[in-house]
């Protein structure tokens, strides 16, 4: 279902100079730092695994995210998603996918949710009877008709990630990728969402996380489903020893 071979990806950043003149110089003669995000990351994730992907921050478990779901291409190796290199096929790629991104909203501030949510549909070219199954069941369990004259952006943190999660899961992605443990990890163990995302999630689908702290068996028990630690540290650690072994291990230079 999903292959990482390799996955490198480097980023140019400023280096800003000390001294009086150091701004006019950078504005002149700029200098960069090359900064790896990913070096040498490779995996193979079943269909229907749920993964838990964790690291400490800035380890790069964000930018896997985004080359798997197209919005950033490798500097170097491949990957592949459900049969499709996701930075060269993004429009394909697209509707094999759900994604959330805990800072980042796919709904329309100024809109009222339901709007938002019948604009998805068009652009994913969701069936009607697809589409009317999936928010009948969004209404029955996070109670979405409540919230679907609400603009997005009156939305508390917690009634617009319910919202978010709704949305990754409108047209039936094959993949799921959830993205900021802190946020999504504490919304999945409540019961309403955690049964929504199972319910609406066929067998076949791949729910990954990106986390860093959030416990996998805590995720476990609102999924109802095995979850996978994907780590580099040893071939089947405790989440004990995969934290202790993250910490000990030095950075890469940001």
């Amino acid at each position: 279902m999903i292959v990482a071979d390799g996955l490198v990806k480097r980023f140019r950043v400023p280096r800003a100079r000390a001294g009086r003149f150091g701004g006019l110089l950078d504005l002149l003669r700029p200098t960069y730092d090359i900064v790896d995000a990913l070096d040498g990351v490779s995996f193979d994730i079943r269909k229907g695994a749920t993964v838990a992907y964790i690291g400490p921050n800035g380890a790069g478990k964000s930018t896997t995210i985004k080359i798997l779901s197209g919005v950033m291409t490798p500097t170097e190796g491949r990957c592949l998603v459900a049969g499709l290199e996701p930075y060269r096929d993004r429009s394909r790629n697209a509707r094999n996918i759900g994604v959330v991104f805990g800072q980042r909203s796919q709904l329309w501030w100024d809109l009222p949710v339901l709007d938002s949510f019948r604009i998805l549909k068009r652009i994913y070219d969701v069936p009607d009877d697809v589409y009317r199954r999936n928010m009948r069941l969004f209404d029955e369990l996070l109670d979405l008709s409540a919230l679907g004259t609400k603009p997005t952006r009156t939305l508390s943190l917690g009634q617009r990630m319910r919202t978010e999660i709704a949305a990754s899961l409108l047209h039936d992605p094959k993949v799921l990728f959830l993205d900021e443990d802190a946020v999504i990890g504490d919304l999945l163990a409540d019961l309403p969402i955690g049964t929504t995302v199972g319910r609406v999630a066929p067998r076949r689908l791949r729910i990954d996380f990106s986390t860093t702290s959030s416990t996998p068996q805590h995720i476990l028990a609102a999924l109802g489903q095995h979850v996978e630690i994907h780590d580099f540290y040893a071939p089947e650690p405790s989440l004990e020893d995969v934290i202790k072994a993250i910490y000990r291990r030095p950075r890469a230079a940001a």
